[in-house]
C-alpha cells in the first residue's frame, strides 16, 4: 500500500511551503503517542487533558499550570524554552464545549469572542443547536487564522471593520431568521444545525449539499469580499472575472428564486446559486476554496492510504487560467488537481455507503479560474498582509 497522497504532497510541496500551509492541522498526537484530534478535550486512551491552541494551530497535551485553573503544554519543551500558560475558554463548560486555549486576558477564545448574540440558552433544544454551530465556527476560524487571514472580532478589537456573529433562533409566530452577511455581522439562522430542518431546505431549494460550515464559509466570503476586495486593486480583475457586483442584487436574487438558474450554469459556476449574483458567485467559490483547502490539508495530515488515484478528468493547465503566467499558477494548479484525485475516492467511498457523493460538485474550466482568483486574493494577503 502506498500512500494516497504521496503525489499529491509533491505536487503540493511547491503551495504549502514551511510556513506558508495552514497551520489549523487536524492531525494532532498526545503524549501518550495516540492520535487525537480537532474537537478533543480529553485522550480517551489515557485521560490526559488536551485543548486547542489556535496560534500554534494544533491540539496539546496538558499538565496543571502554576496557579488553579491554569495549564501548561504536557510535552517536553527544548531546553530554555519557556513553558506557556494557558486558561481554558470560558465556554470549555458550557453548551458550546469549547476546547480552545487562552493565552492572554480575555475570558473567552478567539473564536467564542466573535460572538455577539446567541440562542437563549434557557431552551434545552438550543443549547443542542448552539453547540453544533460552535463546533462549525471553531473550524472555519481555525482555518481563517492558519490562511494568515484577519480574524479580529467587532466587540472591541476592531469595531470597525472586525468580524461578529449572530446566531439567533426564530421566536414561535415570529418573522423567520435570515442567513445572511451585512457590514461584517453575520447572522446564522440556528435552525441549520438542526438536520432534519436542513434537510428539508436543501430538498426544497434542490441543492446538492447544504451544511452549518458551508453556511459560515459562504457568509464569510462575503465579509472578507469587502475587506479585500472592494475598495481594492483587485476590484477591476474581479469584475472581469466574476462580473460587475454593482448591478441591482435584490433584483438578481427575486430573478434567481422566481425563474431558478440559467441552464448552462455548470459551465461557469462552482454551484447554481452562484448564478444569481457576482457576489454570491465570489462568495459561493470561496466557500468551495475553504472546502478543498481544509479536506485536502486533513487529508494530509493523516497520511491516508489506498494503492493508487486515478483521476477521471484531464488535470487542468495553466491554459484553463487568465493569468496562466501567475506566480501561484503552478502552485494552484497542482493543489487543484489533486483536489479532482482525491474527490474521485471520496465520492466512491460514499457510493460504498449508500451516501450522497462527498463533493457533489463539476468544477467547469470558468469556475477553477475564479478559484484561481480566489487563491491570488488570499496568498496576496497572507504574504503583504493589509492593515488591520
Amino acid at each position: 500500500m502506498r500512500p494516497l497522497f504521496e503525489s499529491m504532497s509533491a505536487r503540493l510541496q511547491d503551495l504549502w511551503k514551511r510556513g506558508q500551509a495552514p497551520a489549523a492541522s487536524r492531525a494532532s498526537r498526545c503524549v501518550c503517542g495516540r492520535p487525537v484530534f480537532f474537537d478533543n478535550s480529553l485522550c480517551l486512551n489515557c485521560g490526559r487533558p488536551l485543548g486547542y491552541e489556535p496560534r500554534l494551530g494544533r491540539v496539546l497535551a496538558l499538565q496543571p499550570g502554576p496557579q488553579p485553573g491554569t495549564w501548561q503544554p504536557a510535552a517536553e519543551l527544548p531546553e530554555g524554552e519557556p513553558r506557556p500558560l494557558y486558561r481554558r475558554c470560558g465556554n470549555f463548560d458550557s453548551a458550546a464545549g469549547c476546547n480552545w486555549l487562552v493565552e492572554d486576558a480575555q475570558a473567552l477564545c478567539r473564536s467564542c469572542r466573535l460572538n455577539r448574540v446567541i440562542p437563549d440558552l434557557s431552551l434545552p433544544e438550543n443549547q443542542v443547536l448552539w453547540g453544533r454551530i460552535e463546533a462549525a465556527k471553531r473550524r472555519l476560524v481555525s482555518q481563517l487564522i492558519g490562511l494568515g487571514l484577519p480574524v479580529r472580532t467587532r466587540l472591541g478589537e476592531d469595531p470597525a471593520r472586525g468580524l461578529a456573529f449572530d446566531l439567533l433562533r426564530a421566536l414561535p409566530g415570529g418573522p423567520p431568521v435570515m442567513t445572511g452577511h451585512a457590514d461584517g455581522i453575520i447572522t446564522l439562522n440556528a435552525e441549520e444545525a438542526d438536520p432534519a430542518y436542513r434537510e428539508r431546505t436543501r430538498e426544497h431549494l434542490q441543492e446538492p449539499y447544504r451544511t452549518v460550515l458551508g453556511h459560515l464559509r459562504h457568509e464569510v466570503g462575503h465579509y472578507y469580499w469587502d475587506r479585500l476586495v472592494a475598495h481594492t486593486p483587485w476590484l477591476e480583475p474581479f469584475r472581469r472575472t466574476f462580473g460587475d457586483e454593482r448591478q441591482d442584487y435584490a433584483a438578481a436574487l427575486r430573478r434567481h428564486y422566481e425563474q431558478g438558474a440559467p441552464a448552462d450554469w455548470q459551465s461557469r459556476h462552482v454551484s447554481a446559486y452562484a448564478s444569481a449574483h457576482p457576489w454570491e458567485d465570489w462568495a459561493e467559490t470561496w466557500a468551495h476554496y475553504l472546502h478543498m483547502v481544509d479536506t485536502l490539508d486533513t487529508a494530509l495530515s493523516f497520511g491516508l492510504d489506498a494503492d493508487s488515484v486515478e483521476p477521471s478528468h484531464a488535470p487542468y493547465t495553466p491554459e484553463t487560467l487568465q493569468q496562466p503566467a501567475d506566480a501561484t499558477t503552478a502552485g494552484f494548479l497542482s493543489f487543484v488537481n489533486a483536489w479532482m484525485e482525491l474527490t474521485c475516492v471520496l465520492n466512491e467511498l460514499s457510493r460504498s455507503m449508500g451516501q450522497p457523493d462527498f463533493y457533489p460538485f463539476v468544477l467547469s474550466a470558468p469556475a477553477v479560474d475564479k478559484l484561481h482568483f480566489v487563491h491570488r486574493v488570499v496568498t496576496q494577503y497572507r504574504d503583504h498582509p493589509g492593515p488591520d
